[in-house]
């Protein structure tokens, strides 16, 4: 078989082992695969995490799982750039089997009761409600808050907050049940993304607990406004967060007539980015501010 002969049907597109796969070592070298891992092949052109992983699983032992940062990206939860960035690749197997290691790999000896894992995209990995605990060490609160967000927006809210409650009380690491019973008290499915969620627990950190997330405003006919990311309705204000993606034209114009609609109505627009997130000091002052100036003009009305 020459380097560039067709690969079998049954190994086409797809990770296969090396050694069931009958192919010659000078076939395996060739420029149509690669290895993702020791005694194993993947086309070349499957990058996806999942087809990684998968590719990996094949070498690993039969109760091992991907579980912290890996089973957080194969659940697409939202993690800050310090974890995604050349991310490493973390394994998880029972205690008496030998942890993995090697260029890339973090291992983990825990004894994971079945109900703590779970299969995603044909991937074994740890379940959400154990992932969701196994970040506790690397993430912030506000970030953990932003990744349970995310579980109970995707997967349902109730069915999460059973999930994750669940997976506290079984974590074997005490000391870490009050944080994580803290976090899972101030998660809200209806936020939708993970700076909103930050944005929310600083302000709730500094006494603003009364703002409604991603609340529908509306006009004194009914007829719809906006929708504001965290709403203090009572005293018409808005607070929203700006990402720094550039918008289209088109669009820029439509969030200023947005802001344009929801001042002429009497509401204040406050808008916070990355910058006030890393020091809010002057956020919370304009929003004290933003405060009386509403009690004092709405008390007049």
């Amino acid at each position: 078989m020459t380097p560039h002969a067709p690969l079998p049907e049954h190994l086409r597109g797809q990770a296969f082992r090396v050694a069931d796969s009958g192919l010659s070592a000078r076939r395996r070298r060739g420029a149509d695969l690669r290895r993702p891992a020791y005694g194993t092949r993947l086309p070349a052109g499957v990058t996806d995490l999942a087809s990684e992983l998968r590719a990996r699983a094949l070498m690993l032992p039969p109760e091992a799982v991907y579980s912290h940062v890996t089973a957080a990206l194969l659940m697409k939860a939202p993690l800050p750039r310090r974890l995604t960035e050349a991310a490493k690749i973390h394994i998880t197997t029972p205690v008496g089997t030998r942890a993995r290691r090697g260029s890339g790999v973090v291992g983990h000896q825990r004894q994971l009761a079945p109900e703590a894992t779970m299969v995603s995209s044909d991937v074994p990995c740890t379940s959400r409600g154990r992932m969701f605990c196994d970040l506790a060490d690397q993430l912030s609160t506000a970030e953990l808050v932003g990744v349970g967000d995310h579980l109970l927006r995707r997967w349902g809210a109730a069915r999460m907050r059973r999930e994750i409650a669940a997976a506290i009380e079984r974590y074997p690491r005490r000391l870490r049940r009050p944080m994580l019973r803290a976090a899972l008290a101030r998660l809200d499915h209806r936020a939708e993304s993970p700076k909103e969620s930050e944005l929310r627990v600083l302000l709730q950190d500094h006494g603003f607990d009364a703002f409604e997330v991603n609340g529908v405003i509306r006009d004194d006919d009914g007829g719809f406004v906006a929708r504001g990311d965290l709403v203090l309705r009572a005293l018409k204000i808005d607070v929203e967060y700006e990402g720094d993606h550039h918008r289209s034209p088109a669009q820029w114009r439509k969030d200023l007539r947005r802001r344009r609609r929801l001042e002429a109505l009497g509401w204040v627009y406050l808008t916070v980015t990355q910058a006030d997130l890393d020091d809010p000091a002057a956020l919370l002052a304009d929003l004290r501010s933003a405060i009386l100036s509403q009690r004092t003009r709405l008390a007049r009305i």
